[in-house]
């Protein structure tokens, strides 16, 4: 098998380039490097059935051979990267999406997309189900990729529908583990990183808006299982413990140890009170659900961001 992941050297990307080569396939990485990072893969190059390919997948995508598998994981993820990356969130979004599901069509490959739980906006509805069209703002700050996601989907079900592709949409929730940059912005690598280096935590708002998170080698499974599924229409994949963010900056605070303080500040615009993901279709149609435990993730999580702040201060 030759699987095409895309935003390959991005956190979920190089965990998945590493479950596929395990599970046999040839891989062939694309990234641009914007967000991503070379270190990702860097265990990787030289290996006989790794590929990398610094590409904007922006552009036209040629790839020698047949394709059995593509992936589409290339974009900005965070709300740091993508308010100050707008034109190219909204780019890999559209004309990504379009460029690679041109690859999958021209080689009669399967196709995935990386959607998000971004979708469901700031949501109504709780827990958020695939059936909810949810509540986005499309002209705010994040609408440059809550939008962008929307018609990746729109465009891969056209796609399905239209060209009879092997298409699948993985809305995927909160995921975490190592490989998350320390910079990235989002609640627990910012709150790993402020409580090791001893600064004050930041939480937004009151600290009562929830998340669930969900450990990567569970998300990668369930990416693979959906990859395999005959499911067409979109799937939630995530953890569904719900913790509220005041409440996992304190659990931060234990498991580091660490004598920093909780620091509240505004919370951003359209930043979503609620998220927690309804995962009946996952167990039903995929036989997935998550078996990580989050002090289990978070300690393994931890391990490795004491090591990355370790070799930034080095350089």
């Amino acid at each position: 098998m030759r699987t095409v992941i895309t935003g390959g050297a991005g956190f979920l990307g190089s965990h998945l380039c590493d479950y596929f080569l395990e599970k046999g396939h040839t891989v062939i990485c694309l990234d641009n490097l914007l967000t991503g990072s070379a270190d990702n893969i860097a265990h990787l190059l030289g290996i006989e059935n790794f590929t990398f390919i610094k590409y904007n997948v922006t552009e036209y995508i040629h790839i020698d051979g047949e394709i059995d598998n593509v992936l589409h994981f290339a974009s900005p993820a965070s709300p740091i990267d993508y308010l100050k990356l707008p034109i190219q969130t909204l780019k890999v979004g559209s004309l990504g999406t379009l460029r690679t599901l041109g690859l999958a069509k021209d080689k009669n490959a399967r196709y995935l997309l990386a959607s998000t739980s971004e979708v469901y906006g700031d949501p109504q509805v709780h827990p958020q189900s695939e059936s909810y069209w949810g509540h986005v703002n499309p002209v705010g700050p994040r609408g440059v990729y809550d939008e962008a996601k929307r018609f990746a989907e729109a465009l891969t079900m056209a796609y399905h529908r239209y060209h009879g592709l092997d298409t699948k949409i993985a809305r995927i929730f909160n995921t975490y583990g190592p490989r998350m940059r320390l910079e990235d912005g989002r609640a627990l690598p910012s709150f790993i990183s402020q409580a090791l280096k001893g600064d004050d935590i930041t939480v937004f708002g009151d600290g009562s808006q929830t998340r669930s998170f969900c450990y990567v080698s569970d998300l990668v499974e369930g990416i693979y299982k959906l990859l395999l599924s005959d499911v067409h229409e979109p799937i939630n994949l995530g953890n569904p413990n719900e913790i509220t963010i005041f409440q996992f900056a304190k659990e931060i605070l234990e498991i580091t140890r660490s004598n920093s303080k909780i620091e509240f500040k505004p919370l951003p615009v359209d930043d979503p009170k609620i998220r927690q993901p309804d995962i009946s279709k996952a167990k039903r149609f995929l036989n997935w659900e998550p078996k990580v435990d989050r002090l289990e993730g978070l300690t393994k999580t931890l391990e490795y961001f004491r090591s990355a702040i370790m070799e930034s201060v080095k350089k």
